[in-house]
């Protein structure tokens, strides 16, 4: 019977989720929340393209620009934001501060506006945005960069954290258990 209840224990215990699975899933919401975001924005004209932008090299017929070409967009963003969150995760996990997440951020923008320009058949050149456009998008990507570098980095430094506080607790315990034997005798 003891056995029965310790394999039921055992099975009730979750697996850890892999800090790669991790970063994947931070990756994917975070796309998703910014690509939710970016929207928003297209819709109240902050921005003069919304999230289906990402289809435009590939996706062909009028589909793209009205609100299923927006929903795909929004789910390609979160897609391929699991493999920018991988990046991060390869190159700047250790550095456990929101500038690096920041910088990270206005990096992909540039990337993003500048050097992929040419694939983006519809879009104009980055001295050719409009003052909402180039603030509001620039504000979205240093806060997905935040997201996603700051989510990482405490996951990467909570995996790699010394258990200090167990250590800590039984030294703790060990020098009271000490100084009340002292005090008794």
């Amino acid at each position: 019977m003891q056995g029965q209840d310790r394999n039921i224990k055992q099975d009730n215990k979750q697996k850890p989720i892999s800090f790669t699975s991790k970063c994947m899933l931070i990756g994917f919401w975070g796309g998703l929340i910014c690509g939710v975001i970016g929207y928003i924005a297209y819709l109240m004209n902050f921005t003069v393209f919304g999230p289906a932008l990402v289809l435009k090299p590939w996706a062909l017929g009028e589909w793209k620009h009205e609100l299923l070409g927006q929903i795909v967009g929004i789910f390609a963003i979160a897609l391929l934001s699991i493999l920018t969150s991988l990046i991060y995760k390869v190159i700047l996990e250790r550095w456990y501060t929101m500038w690096v997440g920041v910088i990270y951020g206005v990096v992909l923008w540039f990337v993003v506006f500048y050097l992929l320009n040419p694939i983006f058949p519809d879009m104009k050149s980055i001295a050719d945005f409009d003052k909402n456009t180039l603030v509001t998008t620039i504000c979205i990507y240093i806060l997905y960069g935040l997201f996603i570098g700051y989510s990482v980095s405490f996951e990467y430094h909570e995996l790699n954290q010394p258990e200090a506080g167990v250590s800590e607790e039984s030294e703790d315990s060990e020098s009271r258990d000490d100084s009340e034997a002292e005090t008794q005798s």
